[in-house]
């Protein structure tokens, strides 16, 4: 679980700082594929001890997906006004369940948009190749 964690979290600032953009593309799709196999551990956590998988219209789901992260200013400009990981085996999984359900559901964005990106301008080589192209007939 946590070499999943691990590739999803860099394999998005690794695609980001390519320079071409179907090698981002396609780290997105690493992450997302690792994000997919987090998704299976947890599940495999809750149902091998026998707790609830909750459903995603759930209020505790609910609840979860509603978060957002704002800074304290008040107490402390650096802290994060984020939920604590919950004490008991199941409300944890299910909180980290649906923090992974809606990262997968970023990265579907983010590769979608990427896509079109790709199909509007072209990719890297694409691009350098009509640039090679201008200067040479330019001579």
């Amino acid at each position: 679980m946590t070499q999943a964690a691990r590739s999803m979290k860099q394999n998005i600032p690794e695609g980001y700082s390519e320079t071409s953009l179907k090698s981002y593309i396609k780290l997105l799709g690493v992450s997302r594929g690792s994000v997919v196999e987090l998704i299976e551990d947890y599940q495999d956590f809750l149902r091998l001890r026998g707790l609830k998988i909750w459903d995603k219209n759930d209020p505790r789901v609910l609840k979860i997906r509603d978060i957002r992260v704002i800074r304290d200013i008040n107490d402390n400009p650096n802290s994060l006004n984020t939920l604590k990981l919950p004490d008991d085996p199941e409300s944890a999984a299910n909180f980290l369940l649906t923090l992974c359900f809606q990262e997968s559901f970023l990265l579907n964005q983010q590769i979608k948009s990427l896509e079109e990106k790709f199909v509007n301008e072209g990719g890297y080589t694409e691009n350098l190749y009509k640039k090679r192209i201008e200067v040479k007939y330019k001579r």
